[in-house]
This record gives C-alpha cells, structure tokens and sequence, in this order.
C-alpha cells in the first residue's frame, strides 16, 4: 500500500477531476460534506388520495409457460400486512401440495412461478424480505418505498428447480422487519401466490436438472428473525452441520446474499487509514472490496463476487421510482458445485458447511440451498478428490491522499478449481468445477471530500464440467461482467439540510452456454440502466428533488429473446418499447440469433477436457 504524498495526492486529484468532467461535467457541485444513508421521501406528489397507486416494477424477461402447457393452477400460499414486524417471529403458513399438483405428480410438473405482489401508501425505508419453504429459501427481495398516493409492485421468480420441494407437505415463512410509527407509517399489504403448469399427458420423465432433495443451509425456526444467517464482521463465520445421503451423485449449493447497514454500500468504503488520518470513525470503511467465501469443513469450495444491488431507496431514492434497481427485486443467487467434493462427504457423518465475507463490516444476510441428486437404483455411491486448487486471494490497494482528497485503486483475484469423480450405476463420472474471479475499483474523493466518484468492474467466469469413459455428459459455462458507475456531490450544507445530485450506471453483462446429451442452449444478457438525479434534504427526509432512469435490457437465446427499453422521470414512464423478436427491426435494434455462432459455440463447449 503506497503511502499518502503530496504529489501521489496531487496526481489523484488530477484523475478524480478527469472522471467527474468525463461522467458528470453538467452535474458539478460546490464543496459540502457527503452523505451515503439510505433515506426516505417525504410526501413529494400531491395528497390527492383519489389518485391512482404507482406501478413500481424491476425490468426482467417474462417468465412464459412451455408452449401447449396446462394451466395456470394457482395457490395463495400466504396473505398478511407487515406492520410493525421488526424483531418478531417470521410470518409462518401451513404448506401443502396443491390438489392439481397431487393428481398430477412431479413429472408433470412444466413450471412453477413463485409471485409476491403488494401494496403500501405514507412513508416508509426499504426492507429486505425473504421467502423459505421447509427452510429453503425461495425468494429474496427489497420492499419499494410508498408514497403519499399508493404504491403497487409485484415480482416472479421460477422456482421449478424446487419441484422436490413443492411436492411435500412443508411450512411457509415470511420475514419482512418493518417499523411503524408517526413518521414510518408505511404498513407493506402483502399476497404470496404459487402458479403451477404442467405437461399434457403423458407427462415426460423428470428433468434430470432437478434435484431430488434439496437441503436448506439456513437458521431454523423458531427465530425473531429471518432464517437467514447474520454475517457482523471480517472475522464471523457461520455455518451449519449436515449430513449427504449416501446415494448421492451430484451436488450444487445454491448461495443467497444481501448486503446491508455500513456494508450497503460496501464499494464505496475508503481504507480505514484514511478515515483514521480524518478522524472519521462514523464513516464505514475496511476498504471496497468484499467477496463471500464458502467452505466445506475446511476446504474453500467455491466464492461468490456479489452483483452490487442497489435497493430502493439506496443512493437517491428518488432514481428508482417507478422504475428499480436491477435485481432489487429478485435478488440474484449464486450456484457452486460441490460434486467433486462429495468422496469426502459420502462416510455418513456430519460436515460443517460455512459462510464468511472477506473485509466484512455489519451486515450481510446469507444462506443457502444444497441441491443433491440421488442415485435410486443404489445404496451408495463412493467418489474421490482428484485434484483441488484454491491459492489465497490476490488484493492490492494503491492509496493517495492528502486531507479528505485522494484516489483509491483496489485490485482482486481469485482462482478455485477441484476436479473429483463418483461411481454409481450411471458408471464413474468425472467432474470438473472452476472459477475465475477479478476485480478492479477506483474510487476518488475531491472538493474537500464531497465529492465522490467510483468505478468498479466485477469479472467472474465459472463452469462444470462432466463425462464419464465414452461421452460429455454435462458442459456448463457462465460469463458475468457487472460494471458500475457511481457519483456523488453534496452542496448547500447548513444545518440538518443539504442538497445532493447523483448519477449511477450499472449493469449485467452475461453470457451462458451448456452442452452435453440432453443437447445445447446459449444465451446472451445485456442489462444496463443510468439514473441520474437530484435531492434536497432535511431532517433525514428527502423533501424535494428530481429522479430519471434510463434501461435498455437484451436477452438473446436458444430459448428466444427478449428486448426493451424503458426511461422514467419523476415517477411518470416517459419510454417503454420492448419485443420478443429474435429479428432485427425498427424501432428495437434486436439482434438475430447466429445459428453459426451457435455451432461455434457449441463445438467448442462439447471439446472442452478435463
């Protein structure tokens, strides 16, 4: 770590007004002191309760049913208004099997779509929700923030990987920690709603991508809390002892992460020897790198680099309404598999699966799902470890700075790799999981510190690959690159009031492609959104301020496409053209699928070795 310099601070300032004239120019500010809580909006639009609610929604692709599908066959599985719910016991509800999916059987099963919708109207923050059935956790969300008017929103998530889960009798839990009283008044009416599809008969055989048994790594009830586990610090490692079925031939854990109170914002922490240097020991700090590391016993299995979520009212509320942050409202998750880990799991006894966040300050919520595929046709299975490498994280920091001006640059990489086979009555499989982490944040401080302006590029790329004597039976590969953009000024500080403009871009760059005997798929993501905006602030409230936000959203697939762009300002959709056309037409700019990348790809895939 470079040492704080006259000149080294000097040359940071230089760099830092280099990025806020490229991004920002329009947006300059005067000096002021800076601010990064979550806040939420007085009552901005007019008390005309006559006025219809807001639609507040997060831009995905539509879930679609498989053509000629039955159905939907819809249950509510839950109803209940969050009120005053902080620090009490989840919202609990008897599960059982729809009658449709008891007549109909798993194997029917084409799609099932888990749906929260909502309603809320006064004052309210943000809060972080979670869905479990039987322990496992089905959804992640952030509540929208009301206004005086109403609000509304709704978010879908496939939960068709659940399908061993959705079969039996369970308990549904709900915990969304609210606080209501003169100021919060805001009470979240809730409806959770399982929509199920099935084949015609004859229905086919189960999908072999779903699992047969899926273990919740999560907090049992009951708790005053949510069955999540509470990660405090650098050094807080939680976990939970299980047993895997002997039978066992294939393991995926499915990790759930959320990040919250002085590591919301956690790429936009400073290192702590400038916060020291200023005397800021209010301000979060630990640097603005973050990485959530899982183990087996004592083995690093697998890490997971999170997608930087911004909530509802993260930065300035006032951007994401109507439309929200990518992921705010179905939280990402994050797949590691463990199958050439299962020879040392497979002896019967219990192992200890644990969660840790690399320079972690208060809070991270996690958990997580093991997906296992069990063996019918034996007792056991037996595997071993062929080889394993995991060499410890790579981070440097380059710091300059003098006084509450500087520029920070932190670099990370990350590299894990095992390779381990099982035998079974399929024969002995070999498997192969990889991952490839790096990471880069520059992040700059000018005009006395309030100014702040932080790019950060998020690369991870990971695969599965399986075959056994003769054939590639499985060949997985995922690309995920998460840009972001963020600046912040503050200005006209007197007192408890100040004002602050903001501009954010973030995005999801994605590619996926799979092979092997049940064929080959491709897919292609670009998700990018920029809002930009300004507040005036008093008594922690926002009281006045303009908001607009621009996405445009590209998925291109084996499966189809699907297009739209979409801009808002001040709570009014100004924009909103979309398509499900793989052809390229005006006014949507799709791109046609190349079915001669496709075979590119696909080639390439099927002649990956272990």
């Amino acid at each position: 770590m470079a040492s704080a310099t006259a000149a080294s601070a000097s040359a940071s300032r230089r760099r830092c007004l280099l990025l806020v004239a490229a991004l920002l120019l329009p947006l300059a500010v005067e000096a002021a002191v800076p601010h990064r809580h979550r806040l939420p909006s007085h009552h901005l639009a007019s008390h005309n309760t006559s006025e219809p609610p807001t639609t507040f929604f997060e831009v995905d692709r539509p879930i679609q049913p498989p053509r000629g599908s039955l159905g939907p066959c819809s249950t509510l599985l839950l109803s209940h208004s969050f009120g005053a719910t902080y620090g009490l016991p989840p919202v609990t509800a008897a599960y059982a099997p729809s009658a449709c999916l008891a007549a109909s059987g798993r194997g029917s099963l084409a799609l099932a779509v888990l749906e929260w919708s909502a309603d809320c109207r006064g004052r309210q923050f943000d809060r972080i929700f979670g869905v479990w059935l039987s322990g496992a956790e089905l959804l992640r969300s952030c509540t929208a923030e009301p206004r005086a008017t109403g609000i509304v929103w709704s978010v879908s998530r496939d939960v068709t990987r659940y399908a061993a889960l959705l079969v039996e009798p369970g308990e549904i839990a709900v915990y969304l920690g609210n606080l209501v009283d003169s100021t919060y008044t805001g009470v979240y009416h809730a409806n959770l709603t399982l929509h199920l599809y099935f084949h015609p008969a004859p229905p086919p055989p189960p999908p072999p991508q779903q699992a047969d048994l899926i273990v919740p790594i999560s907090r049992s009830l009951p708790l005053n809390d949510g069955q999540w586990f509470a990660i405090q610090n650098a050094t807080d490692v939680q976990s939970k002892k299980l047993s895997i079925p002997s039978n066992t031939y294939r393991a995926v854990l499915e990790v759930f992460v959320s990040f919250h109170s002085n590591d919301e914002f956690w790429y936009t922490n400073p290192p702590n020897e400038y916060l020291e240097a200023n005397n800021m020991s209010s301000v979060p700090g630990n640097g603005a790198f973050r990485e959530v590391i899982v183990r087996v016993n004592d083995d690093i299995v697998g890490a997971v680099w999170p997608f930087t979520v911004i909530y509802t009212g993260g930065i300035n509320p006032l951007l994401w309404r109507p439309i929200t942050g990518i992921g705010s409202f179905n939280l990402p998750t994050y797949d590691i598999d463990i199958t050439p880990f299962l020879g040392k799991l497979l002896d019967g006894n219990e192992h200890d699966f644990g969660f840790g966040v690399t320079n972690a300050l208060d809070l991270w919520y996690i958990d997580a799902n093991l997906h296992l595929w069990l063996d019918h046709r034996s007792e056991k299975t037996t595997g071993s470890l062929m080889s394993y490498d995991a060499p410890a994280l790579v981070l440097n920091v380059d710091s300059g700075f003098s006084g509450l001006d500087g520029q920070f640059v932190t670099s990370a990489s990350r590299h894990i790799s095992a390779t381990g086979s099982v035998k079974s009555s399929y024969g002995e499989i070999t498997t192969n999981f990889y991952q490839r982490f790096s990471y880069v944040n520059s992040n700059c401080f000018s005009d006395n510190g309030t100014v702040q302006v932080v790019n950060q590029t998020i690369d991870g790329k990971s695969g599965v690959f399986a075959k056994d004597s003769s054939a590639v039976l499985l060949s997985e590969e995922i690309h995920q690159v998460f840009p972001l953009h963020v600046y912040t000024g503050t200005s006209d500080q007197v007192g408890d009031e100040y004002s602050l403009i903001s501009f954010v871009k973030l995005g999801v760059n994605e590619k996926k492609t799979s092979g092997g005997k049940l064929g080959f798929s491709y897919s292609s993501l670009w998700n990018t959104q920029s809002a930009r905006g300004s507040m005036k602030v008093k008594n922690n409230l926002v009281v006045g301020g303009l908001g607009e936000t621009h996405e445009v959203y590209k998925y291109i697939g084996t499966d189809g496409c699907y297009f739209r762009d979409v801009s808002s300002k001040n709570y009014t959709v100004i924009l909103d053209q979309s398509s499900d056309s793989c052809t390229k037409r005006k006014p949507y700019n799709g791109t046609k699928f190349s079915s001669r990348n496709d075979q590119s790809a696909r080639r390439k895939l099927l002649g990956k070795k272990l």
